[in-house]
């Protein structure tokens, strides 16, 4: 059987530790204790818990949806590269100036970059969403 500590559970999901906690103190999804109290998340759960909730934060068809800080925009007069760091991952898109501007996609900011086939769309995630992993409760 494999078993999830909190803090691999939330890398996987791409939340943080503490939300995985709130969720499961919610019933929302179930963890047992270790020997030593450590909560544990067994796979099959955390499986059912993402094919049932998931952790989608908008309508698209595209599934692969990964959410991270933007670390480099590189803009000339009509493309522009935006670099995010979504958990061990570095994503690279290149896309038009005009939509880096209308996303007003800067270092810094909180993204979404969805991957459909061979296309990756940027997103800007919204204010909620980006203060999710901030909560201190």
């Amino acid at each position: 059987m494999t078993v999830f500590r909190i803090s691999e559970a939330a890398e996987l999901l791409g939340v943080s530790a503490d939300t995985v906690r709130r969720w499961v103190d919610a019933g929302r999804l179930t963890a047992g204790r270790d020997e030593h109290g450590h909560r544990l998340i067994d796979g099959l759960d955390l499986a059912e818990f993402v094919r049932t909730e998931g952790t989608d934060t908008g309508a698209s068809s595209a599934r692969n949806r990964l959410r991270g800080i933007v670390t480099a925009v590189v803009k000339d007069t009509v493309m522009a590269q935006v670099d995010i760091q979504a958990g061990p991952f570095r994503i690279v898109s290149l896309m038009s100036r005009e939509a880096v501007d209308e996303l007003d996609l800067q270092v810094g900011s909180v993204a979404i970059a969805v991957i459909k086939s061979t296309t990756v769309v940027v997103e800007r995630s919204t204010p909620a969403v980006a203060n999710k992993g901030r909560t201190s409760s």
